[in-house]
């Protein structure tokens, strides 16, 4: 088994898209006008319509409703990408901060409210689970 993606499901796809590809980096492939995909070298992030919620079960899932899934993305400067957003994210939950297991983490809500963190390994232990961030983006 292979996890592949995650979903959202929202009722503004156009602009959760623009969100997200400014906020990662990320052009999105566009299906259709109804679901859209962010592809990066470890996972999907597809964003969807509330009509293609249908088409699986009515009823099923509801836009700006989630509040215990976090979507998280692995980078080589937390701090710089909280610089880059400062101007696009509206909610901040947490500024970058190091934590307790070792990664400095940004958390913040996309525009439909659902939770987001941006993290960068900084212990040693960290490092050796994730990675070592490329020195350019120090």
């Amino acid at each position: 088994m292979s996890f592949v993606s995650i979903r959202i499901i929202t009722g503004d796809v156009a602009r959760l898209v623009g969100f997200y590809e400014r906020a990662i980096g990320v052009r999105a492939d566009w299906s259709n006008q109804d679901f859209a995909e962010l592809r990066t070298t470890c996972a999907t992030l597809a964003i969807a319509s509330t009509r293609t919620v249908a088409l699986f079960a009515p009823d099923a899932a509801h836009p700006s409703d989630n509040r215990s899934v976090i979507v998280e993305f692995l980078v080589d400067d937390v701090d710089g990408v909280y610089r880059n957003l400062t101007d696009v994210v509206e909610d901040v939950v947490s500024e970058p901060t190091t934590l307790p297991w070792g990664n400095r983490s940004f958390l913040f809500r996309d525009p439909d409210g659902n939770l987001v963190n941006f993290f960068t390994p900084v212990t040693p232990a960290a490092i050796e689970k994730f990675g070592q961030p490329r020195a350019a983006s120090r």
